[in-house]
């Protein structure tokens, strides 16, 4: 054998040393880009959800393909206060377990949908990096729809009127007993609580809030152990995921410690948790947007989790996060003049909508000067003449009312004769 084999067969065996006292850093793999998991989001998006109000039976019968898969295991774990069956959809193989529900209010969907799509992704037969990391080094086990009760009627409360959120301590539910009791089943590592949030509500004093993150506090301290700082540096992995797609609109919420709540418990008893709440975006009636940012977010941070990439976060991109703020109203109308059967009067109008999300069946709220009043959405109808519709408003022995909470229904005219030039009705 000649020197020259000899030299390079040391240099290999150097080589091997310095790779294995970390002297020499190994080639980290990527994580799956944004882009590609927001594809496969809309790639298996559930055709069957197009609205964010369904029924039990309309979710499970949505997704009867993914359940028949052998990569998902479905369970039932326990019954609604009415009867409705609660499942789990278990998937992976892998020695970290991640538990994530959903919809313990019952009109807060948005996670539910994306959850039935990232069953249709991980049902599927298709080659991906991404599926093979999640299933060979997590056990993920979803809860979705826990309040089907409510979802029924599209209402936040169980059957019963009571909050599923707030019976960690007594579990006087069903449905927070069946939650308790599969935590305690899996022992997770890492949990996450699917909610969606007001649609007023703002990112601090910017524009409404699409995501809010909460890596809840385990006690009245709210102290920072290891669990809790690892969620903490998940929620600032969401918060840049997220960025990609709302950024300006993601906000954090306050961490003051709830005792009733479960997302506390679950950080108390060792799981590190994250709230992921959605709140709304403009045009976006139904959520779906919000959906597949969500399906993408949730596939990112599960890779994360099983490639540990989420421990390399900065935690001031949660840290540095505004605070979710209310107060907001949906349409603040500025620079009219308001028609009445009473007379002519400058004033602004605020308007809330029944349904903030579609938008739908709007009422008065505040009028007179609004200059400061804040709101989702601004309309300047400076020199046009907002006419209120017939029927609209009191009338009781000829004198003429149009008290707050009224449905605002308005036609904007050039002037103040109802037979000028109509602009657009409102709201």
């Amino acid at each position: 054998m000649t020197t020259a084999f000899f030299a390079r067969l040391r240099a290999g065996a150097t080589l091997t040393v310095l790779l294995a006292m970390g002297a020499i850093p190994r080639a980290v793999a990527a994580q799956t880009p944004w882009s590609d998991r927001l594809a496969i989001a809309v790639k298996h998006k559930v055709a069957a959800l197009t609205e964010r109000r369904f029924t039990h039976t309309q979710f499970w019968r949505a997704i009867p393909t993914a359940l028949k898969s052998p990569r998902l295991t479905v369970k039932e774990v326990g019954k609604s206060m009415q009867g409705r069956e609660l499942r789990t959809v278990t998937f992976g193989k892998g020695p970290v377990k991640v538990f994530m529900w959903s919809q313990m209010h019952g009109n807060e969907a948005t996670a539910t949908m994306a959850l039935a799509d990232i069953f249709a992704f991980l049902a599927s037969s298709e080659p991906s990096t991404l599926r093979d990391r999640i299933e060979k080094d997590l056990t993920v086990t979803f809860l979705p729809m826990l309040n089907p009760d409510g979802a029924e009627i599209f209402q936040r409360e169980n059957a019963a009127g009571i909050d599923i959120n707030r019976d960690v301590r007594r579990l006087a539910t069903p449905e927070g007993r069946t939650l308790k009791a599969v935590r305690d089943a899996i022992v997770p590592d890492y949990a996450f609580n699917l909610h969606d949030q007001n649609a007023r509500t703002r990112a601090g004093n910017g524009e409404g809030a699409a995501i809010a993150l909460l890596p809840p506090a385990a006690d009245s301290a709210k102290s920072y152990n290891a669990v809790r700082t690892r969620a903490r540096l998940m929620a600032a992995w969401l918060a840049t995921d997220f960025n990609h797609v709302v950024k300006g609109r993601i906000a954090k919420y306050d961490d003051t410690f709830n005792a009733r709540a479960f997302g506390d418990a679950m950080q108390a008893w060792g799981a590190s948790t994250v709230l992921i709440e959605s709140g709304a975006l403009p045009g976006d009636p139904q959520k779906m947007k919000l959906r597949t940012y969500n399906a993408a977010a949730m596939l990112g941070i599960l890779e994360a989790i099983a490639m540990k990439t989420f421990e390399q976060a900065d935690p001031r991109a949660y840290e540095s996060l505004p605070f979710n703020r209310g107060g907001a109203y949906d349409l603040l109308i500025i620079g009219g003049t308001v028609v009445t059967p009473a007379g002519v009067t400058r004033e602004d109008v605020a308007i809330n909508f029944d349904d903030s999300v579609a938008r739908t069946s709007g009422r008065l709220v505040e009028m007179g000067d609004l200059e400061g009043v804040i709101a989702l959405d601004t309309l300047d109808l400076s020199g046009k003449f907002l006419h209120v519709a017939p029927l609209t408003g009191l009338t009781r022995a000829g004198k003429y009312w149009l008290p707050i909470g009224t449905p605002a229904r308005f036609t904007v005219r050039e002037t103040e004769k109802p037979t000028s030039k109509l602009v657009r009705r409102l709201p």
